[in-house]
């Protein structure tokens, strides 16, 4: 049966972009999550159009063959990960910007066009689609996936809050279209809502139309140590009621953010004395239309700040904003590289950061454990790179970490998703009730449990 579904997808769809057993690429037996390993699916289709989605999905069903979707394998739970005999399905081809509205304020675009892409076809017009989720390589149909957010979360929200329509294909091969360049509508179920974060569980998004805003035409950055975490906490209520909405709110332990600038080659320049008082890093940063006001919003903040505590405000040059938010999007790519075992991106209310901070710092030091932890503080979504080879003790450490969350009102996974990583997690902590309601909607969208099985639900 296997081998007579290969033949009739090399017989529906490009030869070319078809690859099966060894000629497979290793970059698609997985994507970046920590600690889940490879595997080699059936063969992988790059997909050029919606019919070859649609094609691909009929002649899976009528084989019964599982299908795992995937953008720029760029997630970190393990959602694009393939499972043994599956059809790895790639977007990554179907990646034309169909449309600019400049009139709607919206863009189409077809699943494979990436973060920075769609950047760079927009900054020219003087718009900007504000999701930065810390991966410009990742596309928008992955994004949908996961409900990417990333740093500019604390003003625009995460990808659901700028998705207005998209079109996908169902288990099966039909197409369905939900949603357009209309910014309301109260006519049946939200399926575009219902799609996004479903980490490719319901269908295979092919096309998704987004907001799109002016271009601001500054933007200021401040660096701001705190000798305790708690200190940089209690401000941010206030920061978040401020004049102008932060743009960026983040959180950065300081390790982590010493470790996240060697690797951009950055010199901090800050004086010894600080660096050895302080033990938490806030970077702020505003956006506007107009120098003069943003300065002096700068210069506002500043005064707040040091009102509350801060051992000194540093006003960064434009390049070193850049550069400073380049090497907080390495975060990652630091950790990974230092061996961390696993990452874990839990939300919280932000009245609750100081104390979840004090309880994952209490957690390391009675679990031998190291614990580096940086974040988008504004919106509670605080990431931690775990460092603890005892695997059995490492899972112990994180479900201490996603207990506590969910007993204080948060959620296992803010940005990343579930996928297979913290799916186990995701069910010792969900309500059952809840787990049940969604799995009959997968049943509903997909009832051989056929595409993404074993993601997020099992």
């Amino acid at each position: 049966m296997s081998e007579a579904v290969v033949a009739e997808i090399l017989g529906a769809v490009d030869p070319a972009k078809v690859f099966v057993g060894a000629l497979i690429p290793e970059k698609y037996l997985h994507d970046e999550a920590l600690g889940v390993s490879p595997q080699r699916p059936l063969c992988v289709v790059l997909a050029k159009s919606d019919s070859d989605v649609s094609a691909v999905l009929r002649l899976a069903l009528e084989a019964n063959v599982p299908v795992v979707p995937r953008g720029s394998g760029t997630g970190l739970a393990g959602g694009a990960t393939p499972i043994e005999g599956s059809i790895v399905l790639s977007t990554e081809l179907m990646n034309s910007i169909l449309e600019i509205d400049q009139e709607n304020y919206t863009a189409t675009v077809e699943a494979g066009v990436t973060l920075e892409q769609l950047d760079d076809a927009l900054r020219g017009l003087g718009f900007v689609y504000p999701v930065f989720p810390g991966e410009l390589g990742s596309t928008l149909g992955g994004n949908v996936a996961t409900n990417a957010g990333g740093m500019r979360a604390v003003k625009y929200g995460v990808t659901r809050h700028q998705v207005l329509g998209v079109e996908f294909v169902l288990m099966g091969g039909t197409l369905v279209k939900s949603g357009g360049k209309y910014v309301k509508s109260s006519s049946g179920y939200d399926l575009t809502q219902l799609v996004i974060g479903s980490e490719g569980t319901l269908g295979v998004v092919t096309k998704v139309t987004v907001r799109i805003y002016p271009r601001p035409k500054h933007a200021v950055s401040l660096l701001v140590p705190f000798v305790t975490p708690a200190e940089l906490t209690a401000c941010v209520p206030e920061l978040i009621n401020s004049e102008n909405l932060p743009l960026v709110l983040e959180y950065m332990d300081a390790n982590g953010l010493y470790a996240m600038a060697k690797r951009v080659k950055m010199d901090l320049g800050i004086p010894a004395d600080v660096r050895e008082s302080a033990q938490a890093y806030l970077l702020v940063v505003l956006e506007g239309s107009h120098w003069d006001d943003l300065t002096d919003q700068r210069e506002n903040l500043a005064q707040i700040l040091s009102s509350r505590g801060a051992i000194e405000c540093y006003f960064l040059t434009t390049k070193q904003g850049e550069d400073l938010l380049l090497a907080r999007e390495s975060a990652f790519w630091v950790s990974k590289a230092a061996g961390a075992n696993d990452i874990v991106d839990a939300v919280v209310p932000r009245s609750e950061i100081a104390a979840f901070l004090e309880v994952v710092k209490n957690l390391a030091q009675s679990t031998n454990s190291y614990i580096s932890g940086a974040g988008h503080i504004g919106d509670g979504n605080v990431h931690f790179s775990i460092f603890q080879p005892d695997l059995e003790l490492l899972n112990e450490v994180q479900e201490e970490i996603f207990r506590y969350v969910v007993s204080i009102g948060g959620a296992v996974s803010a940005e990343h998703g579930i996928g297979i990583a913290k799916r186990n997690h995701f069910y010792e902590t969900e309500d059952s009730d809840k787990l049940e309601i969604m799995g009959r909607i997968k049943l509903a969208f997909d009832p051989k449990w056929l595409l993404n099985p074993g993601k997020m639900l099992k």
